[in-house]
């Protein structure tokens, strides 16, 4: 069975991405959120990137065609910025540190 065949990869990935797109769409109104909004904001943003760090690494781990070139395609878009998945990663969380100081200092 290929991962992409997985029912429980298919589940993961579209929670994810229904996640990460519901975040975005709440963020829009990040300005108006007060302190405490904002730290909830950040922390479930922060567990998204977690999960999809998680999600990228079994790709990576995996042996299956698909999986790996899914990798290879991330890879490749991400060079066209000049930046690797661990760079992207590393900016998210930058960016999310930030966010976190600017909403501790604004209370």
């Amino acid at each position: 069975m290929g991962f992409f065949d997985s029912e429980i990869v298919q589940q993961e990935a579209k929670q994810l991405f229904t996640d990460y797109q519901s975040l975005v769409q709440l963020g829009s109104d990040y300005g108006k959120f007060d302190r405490e909004g904002k730290k909830i904001f950040i922390e479930q943003m922060e567990s998204v990137m977690e999960r999809y760090r998680i999600f990228m690494k079994r790709f990576e781990l995996s042996d299956d065609f698909t999986a790996q070139m899914s990798v290879q395609q991330l890879q490749t878009q991400l060079s066209q910025f000049g930046m690797t998945p661990q760079q992207m990663f590393d900016q998210m969380q930058m960016t999310l540190d930030r966010m976190k100081a600017e909403a501790e200092r604004a209370g």
